[in-house]
């Protein structure tokens, strides 16, 4: 059974990888991905306020008597809740290309363009395979339009790919207004590959104390399903590599996204629950699936649930919001 896929020009033995997470921070955990079948070491993302504050702590070093230094530094994130500094994050980067087989894929968080861009380089310098620029943004400001919330993002890939000659995939939010279009202009601005999605993990309400706080729910198979609809839109419409990240949880779920157009799938909540391991029961079930159904590889199947391949369209489209309204009975 032939499991080898391409993504990002990098030729893969399978398309099951982790996606970004904390397990990248120990060495034997990524030791356990590789032995269980990962594809790609996927790094969680360096963020630009890390950098930013490391910077900033650089210039308070040079001058202790800057009065605006602790009125910036309170804008960032205490330091001790990132599991890496920047300087950190490289040398790990390193470790896990030093001890594994496989590519391993780096990754940038940001939302403006600036100087925190050249650790792109640095990335590529420290061994990364590739690049998943994480733009995760929440667009609050009523000023800021749909093209300017976009124009940043493809500010910063320009940025980076200024940077690097590894291959950048950009991490998106569905949250776009005409997230076809948005997909076409950041292949034309040098995106290699789109991932889909982000999560935008939203914050909990504390009504006794009335505190905004931070809260994390993994994943379940039901974010799937948007995944699913826009990994077949974009299939024959944009090209690049697509993969799909959330609600990814066994063999089943990942024959659905390569079907619908996916090149590779991104397992993160599955792999926090069950463990590397789990890698080796998503792979038996797919390669036994595939002998089942008469596919010798995965060529054969990816895509044929697209909206361009689909025998339905409108299933994609309008015409199946109107169906499940219709067939709901009181």
């Amino acid at each position: 059974m032939d499991l080898s896929v391409t993504y990002l020009g990098l030729r893969l033995s399978s398309p099951l990888m982790p996606g970004a997470s904390p397990m990248v921070d120990r060495l034997d955990l990524v030791r356990r991905l590789e032995d269980a079948g990962a594809a790609a070491i996927v790094m969680h993302s360096l963020f630009e306020e890390q950098i930013i504050q490391e910077q900033l702590a650089t210039v308070h070093y040079m001058d202790v008597h800057s009065e605006s230094f602790a009125e910036a530094v309170s804008y960032f994130p205490r330091p001790s809740e990132f599991a890496l500094g920047p300087e950190q994050y490289l040398g790990q980067l390193a470790r896990i290309k030093a001890a594994v087989a496989v590519p391993v894929i780096a990754s940038l968080n940001g939302v403006t363009p600036g100087g925190w861009v050249d650790y792109a380089r640095r990335m590529e310098e420290a061994g990364a395979d590739a690049l998943e620029l994480n733009t995760y943004y929440v667009a609050t400001d009523p000023a800021e339009s749909p093209g300017d919330v976009e124009r940043r993002t493809l500010d910063i890939l320009a940025a980076v790919r200024a940077e690097v000659a590894i291959p950048v995939a950009v991490k998106l939010s569905p949250f776009h207004s005409s997230l076809a279009h948005f997909a076409a202009a950041l292949r034309a601005a040098g995106a290699d590959g789109l991932i889909l999605f982000n999560r935008f993990y939203q914050p909990e309400l504390d009504v006794e104390a009335l505190e905004v706080i931070p809260r994390l729910e993994l994943s379940t198979g039901a974010e799937l399903l948007l995944r699913l609809r826009w990994l077949a839109i974009l299939r024959d419409r944009t090209g690049g590599s697509l993969a799909a990240s959330g609600g990814v949880q066994g063999a089943l779920d990942a024959i659905k996204a390569i079907m619908a157009g996916a090149d590779v799938v991104q397992l993160v909540s599955a792999l926090l629950r069950h463990g590397p391991e789990h890698l080796v029961r998503v792979r038996r079930e797919m390669e036994a699936w595939m002998a089942d159904h008469g596919y010798a590889s995965l060529d054969e199947m990816r895509g044929c649930l697209s909206l361009s391949r689909s025998p339905d369209p409108g299933a994609f489209e309008r015409a199946n919001y109107i169906r499940v309204l219709q067939g709901w009975r009181v």
